[in-house]
């Protein structure tokens, strides 16, 4: 679980694995500090899904979600019953025309209003300082001073709205391996998305909590780092509310489970990278929000220390499915180890995932996508397909498991 090494390149890693007492992990390569360095600190604040400016607090961070605000796009929002718009989605699709660069059609629901953080959000760096540890940007949230990288296009245009991907790191990982291994930058600029990636507290024995072991106030805690982080990238940027969306690497992906349940009137998508829920993951109890998600793991051998994530992953499409959640399925069959992702020159090296979350707006009716009847865009592998059980299991070399 700890160190899948999303990597751009495929290569087999020394498995350095030692388990830990109980629920273990395996060794990445990137060292873990149990304790968060600081460094210069914003104002601690409050989020909150109402409008306007920012306000001072000092008690700790909290979210709700007031309704009032508006898009980028200028249309007021709010959460909606969900119901039928009688959109056809495949008027567009893949990296020629995501739908994410569509207007809602009138009628559809929308995501929930943006958070705003009720105190002062720093002043966003984008990129990454490759000579420095830790990610540069840091908010006070819950009480805790919180590290995270954001990576945006270097051509942002004076009116581009931007889709925003949210992207948490493996046990053996950090901010900074996954921005060296994702391509990201590359990606941001090809793919036109703005990328955050959070940065474990250390407090938890996987990096993030999704284990049963850990409490609701805990998991609660991460939600509102998400909700400081996205408010925070909104204040700086123009973003695309109906566009949020994330994905995760083995206990990035256990936790990113858990996100679209805590966190659906936010996210649009989801794309959980050997992930899943079930036995010492905390379960799927629904989202009320019925989001796409592309879900993605090893094959039958994808087992890491406590964690067997080929059962995982089917529990967690069974979820989805019972709860009528879109579903693109795809089987490496590698095992615990980087996605084999052979991708055409002209995009990026893991542009299925960014694809999946341009082409999965919030907007969409329940169960909907571009690939229904369009079928998956070029550029996916042929051990993806729509529908759980439907993928073909791929057959082929493989690095051999990186746990």
């Amino acid at each position: 679980m700890a160190s899948i090494r999303f990597t751009s390149t495929r290569r087999l890693t020394a498995a350095s694995a030692a388990l830990l007492i109980s629920l273990g992990g395996c060794s990445g390569d990137d060292s873990a500090s149990a304790t968060e360095t600081t460094g210069s600190t914003s104002a601690e604040g409050t989020t909150t899904g109402s409008s306007g400016s920012s306000t001072e607090a000092s008690s700790e961070g909290s979210s709700s979600d007031a309704s009032g605000s508006t898009s980028s796009g200028g249309e007021s929002e709010g959460e909606s019953e969900s119901s039928s718009t009688g959109v056809d989605p495949t008027g567009g699709g893949g990296f020629d025309d995501p739908l994410c660069r569509h207007a809602p059609p009138p009628g559809a629901e929308l995501a929930a209003p943006l958070p705003t953080y009720a105190g002062a959000c720093p002043i966003i760096e984008t990129g990454y300082d490759l000579a420095e540890d830790e990610a540069g940007n840091v908010v006070m949230s819950s009480g805790a001073a919180r590290r995270f990288a954001v990576i945006a296009p270097e051509d942002i245009g004076v009116d581009e709205a931007l889709p925003v991907i949210f992207m948490w790191h493996w046990l053996g990982g950090s901010a900074k391996s996954f921005y060296e291994r994702s391509d990201v930058q590359a990606a941001a600029d090809l793919h036109r998305f703005i990328a955050v990636i959070p940065e474990a507290k250390g407090d938890s024995l996987f990096k993030w909590p999704f284990t049963v072991l850990e409490s609701d106030a805990r998991l609660e805690e991460e939600f509102v780092f998400f909700d400081d982080m996205l408010a925070c990238v909104a204040e700086q940027f123009m973003v695309d509310h109906n566009c949020v969306s994330s994905t995760g690497v083995s206990a990035g992906a256990l936790f990113t489970g858990q996100l679209a349940q805590g966190r659906s009137e936010r996210l649009a998508a989801i794309m959980p990278l050997s992930g899943g829920v079930g036995g010492t993951v905390k379960p799927w109890n629904g989202a009320k929000h019925k989001m796409p998600a592309m879900v993605l793991w090893g094959g039958p051998d994808d087992f890491c220390v406590a964690v067997d994530f080929d059962a995982a992953s089917k529990e967690l499409e069974k979820g989805l499915a019972s709860d009528g959640h879109f579903v693109v399925e795809c089987v490496h069959n590698c095992a615990h180890s980087t996605p084999p992702f052979e991708t055409p020159e002209e995009l990026s090296t893991f542009a299925p995932l960014w694809m999946f979350a341009l082409d999965h707006p919030y907007w969409l009716d329940t169960g909907s996508s571009p690939y229904v009847k369009g079928g998956l865009p070029v550029g996916y592998p042929e051990w993806c397909a729509v529908g759980v059980g439907a993928a073909s299991i791929r057959v082929g070399e493989c690095a051999g498991s990186e746990c």
